[in-house]
């Protein structure tokens, strides 16, 4: 079982950090939101607010698709995915890391914490964000899909976990939906959620772990 977030501060020493990526490290959620509207818009299907959006979207992606009624017995899902990456690129064109991200990276390093990002995104794609943004050197392993289905992190997690040679004992998952919950769950290792990402803060606080409103609250944590 994950630890309670009561004791978090008395559990083992962190010594390793999970990132996702898109929402907590990525401040793309308008992105992925405008994204997803224009393909709705061009299936003349109701398009979202952002609270809609962060109530809706979740894993496996696919998923969110058949709740915002694109018809996947009608249409190919990889060439829906294919036009949601296409859309996303010019989308996410600018979006930048999100607000305070650099600081806590800086100083985890400085305090010689390893860390890895394990993402849902397509690997090559994920990679590339990271170095346009310049911080794909922070990072000891980086863990993506090899597609662009936006499927479960679980099996990734394991792997990760693996090569990391780390006790999950030791290790951190930091995320913005319930699925890092899960994975953290499944991989036994301790997790933080952030808000404003992805999800919803009523969402989150389901999950039982921390819930931080601000990125650099990791300093305070950790």
């Amino acid at each position: 079982m994950l630890v309670s977030p009561l004791i978090f501060m008395k559990s083992k020493a962190i010594e390793h950090i999970i990132w996702d990526w898109n929402g907590t490290l990525l401040d793309d959620t308008a992105a992925c939101l405008a994204t997803i509207n224009r393909m709705l818009a061009r299936r003349k299907l109701p398009i979202l607010t952002l609270a809609e959006y962060r109530d809706i979207f979740g894993f496996p992606v696919k998923d969110c698709y058949i709740r915002l009624g694109i018809d996947l017995d009608v249409e190919d899902w990889d060439k829906v995915s294919e036009e949601f990456h296409g859309i996303y690129r010019d989308e996410a064109r600018n979006t930048g890391l999100r607000e305070g991200i650099q600081a806590v990276l800086d100083d985890f390093t400085s305090r010689r914490k390893t860390m890895s990002v394990l993402s849902a995104s397509e690997l090559s794609i994920l990679r590339k964000m990271m170095v346009e943004r310049g911080v794909a050197g922070y990072f000891k392993h980086i863990y993506g899909h090899g597609d662009l289905y936006g499927s479960s992190k679980i099996e990734l997690g394991h792997k990760l976990l693996q090569d990391a040679g780390i006790s999950a004992d030791h290790i951190l998952l930091i995320g913005d939906t319930d699925h890092d919950y899960e994975v953290a769950r499944e991989l036994k290792c301790r997790c933080i959620l952030v808000t404003g990402g992805h999800q919803a803060e009523k969402r989150l606080r389901k999950c039982d772990c921390r819930i931080i409103e601000n990125i650099v609250e990791l300093l305070e944590v950790l």
